[in-house]
């Protein structure tokens, strides 16, 4: 028997990512058989109500499940019956005591041989993440015994910096073992992220060549095309380094850098993945002002909420280094904003120049898109849209004597598997009930990241950097942030829109 409790049930998160992603699921058969999804939010409701709103919002999130109404409407009458909600306030101890009733009129309805999981996701407001533990922990609903695994899933952020994220790390272990919680980065659980791994560690012709032997530097970029809008009152406390930095792209750096695991698990993968965070070079002042960059779109201080000299970035480029044996000396880069032109996340590796070229002179000049020139190979990962990945290398041009040109092997996986590319909330929502934690973040890794982007924020609260370049909304970012990037030797790899 499996109750997954979504605290925040009546939120934007739960109509538009959650329940859609375990409707999936169901049409997928792969939820298993004896489920309860319960709803907990203080909006008065009856099961039946809130049954018919998610009808209406999963019919408009979901892929290709909703869009056949007929299909649509026959498949959520076979799902609807596991929907159940519970009237509460997650501030008042007394609102659990009928939730905890209904779990065990649910649990006691089933066979009493079969063992029981409880989920507790935690899609409310970051500040409600530690009162939650608490009143679970108050009303015996953290406590597992032999035949019932308990797990809480919690949202980022996880704390506003390495302080408050060791203080919500101790209230939510007061109540909850190491083992039963799960930090969801929902970035974690796209299918191009773990390809990554896949490509490293599956295949010979990369991993030999995966070093500061042959790769000159690399490049994680996130960017969006949209703008802060009513995210604003949350993104003036947050800015694009705690919004995109300590957790998406310091994880995907992590799976694009980490030693080779002993085995596919939770605890051989994230112990990987803690070393190199441990390795990150943590900067002082003068080198956080050589090292980052940041600009703020304009009409960003006219979002409702944001104060009208504020110098919130809502664009970061960071250059970080990880002092360890197989990275020594090469720069990752770290970008990310909003109103971008296009949406992409990618990652490029740029290679080595060859040591020698007996070719000089003799390169075809490509479109302006496709610069820099002989800069060496490029392998481009692209995590989405258009998922894919592209390796660049020079071939000779046909018929022109010994010229050269840059040219593009592209695999996309859109050419390549039918149908639509799964949500990731449906791999992460699948493990934690199944108690997979490969894809969450340990306590250890959480506060590692924060002590990365720690002394970059304070850097650039405290007054003594220059303030945000300010950009127009679709230009490609601040023009600093090239200048910026010149100054090391290196440009960014531009494609919009993406491969």
């Amino acid at each position: 028997m499996y109750n997954l409790v979504i605290f925040g049930a009546s939120g934007d998160l739960t109509s538009r990512k959650l329940i859609p992603a375990l409707f999936n699921l169901f049409v997928k058969k792969r939820l298993p058989q004896r489920m309860n999804i319960i709803g907990f939010a203080r909006t008065a409701m009856t099961s039946g109500t809130w049954q018919n709103q998610l009808a209406e919002t999963t019919r408009k999130y979901t892929g290709n499940a909703g869009q056949n109404e007929a299909h649509f409407d026959t498949l959520w009458r076979e799902f609807a019956p596991m929907i159940h909600y519970c009237t509460g306030d997650i501030t008042d101890a007394a609102s659990f005591q009928p939730l905890r009733r209904l779990l065990e009129e649910l649990e006691n309805g089933a066979d009493a041989s079969l063992s029981a999981v409880r989920l507790f996701y935690l899609a409310v407001a970051p500040e409600f993440y530690g009162t939650a533990a608490e009143q679970l922990g108050a009303a015996g609903l953290a406590e597992e015994t032999p035949n019932r695994a308990v797990r809480i899933v919690i949202e980022k952020p996880f704390g506003t910096d390495l302080t408050t994220a060791r203080k919500l790390n101790e209230t939510v272990h007061r109540h909850f073992g190491e083992s039963q919680i799960y930090r969801i980065d929902h970035y974690l659980g796209k299918e191009t992220v773990n390809n990554i791994l896949v490509l490293r560690f599956a295949n010979t012709i990369f991993e030999p060549i995966w070093n500061r032997n042959y790769i000159d530097n690399i490049q994680i970029t996130a960017n969006e095309n949209t703008l802060v809008g009513r995210r604003a009152p949350y993104y003036e406390t947050a800015g694009i380094l705690r919004d995109m930095f300590q957790n998406h792209l310091l994880q995907i750096l992590t799976f694009v850098t980490m030693e080779a695991p002993s085995r596919f698990d939770a605890k051989s993968i994230r112990d990987e993945k803690v070393k190199v965070l441990q390795s990150i070079r943590l900067m002082q002042e003068t080198e956080v002002m050589q090292n980052s960059f940041r600009g703020q779109y304009n009409g960003y201080r006219q979002e409702p909420g944001v104060k009208p000299d504020s110098i919130t970035a809502t664009f970061g480029a960071v250059r970080l280094f990880i002092d360890n044996w197989r990275w020594k000396h090469v720069p990752v880069y770290l970008r990310s904003g909003k109103g971008m032109p296009c949406r992409t996340t990618q990652v490029v590796i740029n290679f080595h120049c060859p040591p020698h070229s007996m070719f000089q002179g003799n390169t075809e000049q490509m479109p302006a898109a496709h610069t820099p020139l002989l800069q060496g190979n490029r392998l481009l990962l692209q995590l989405q849209p258009a998922e894919g990945i592209q390796i660049s290398f020079m071939s000779k041009v046909p018929d022109a004597d010994m010229h050269l040109r840059s040219s593009e092997l592209l695999f996309n996986f859109k050419d390549q598997f039918r149908g639509e590319m799964p949500d990731s909330y449906e791999r992460l929502l699948l493990d934690a009930l199944h108690g997979d934690a490969s894809l969450y973040a340990r306590n250890d890794e959480v506060e590692a990241a924060w002590q990365i982007i720690d002394p970059i924020q304070s850097v650039w609260d405290n007054g003594r950097m220059p303030p945000p370049e300010l950009y127009n909304a679709d230009q490609g970012g601040p023009d600093g942030a090239y200048d910026w990037i010149k100054k090391f030797g290196q440009s960014w790899f531009d494609l919009c829109p993406v491969v």
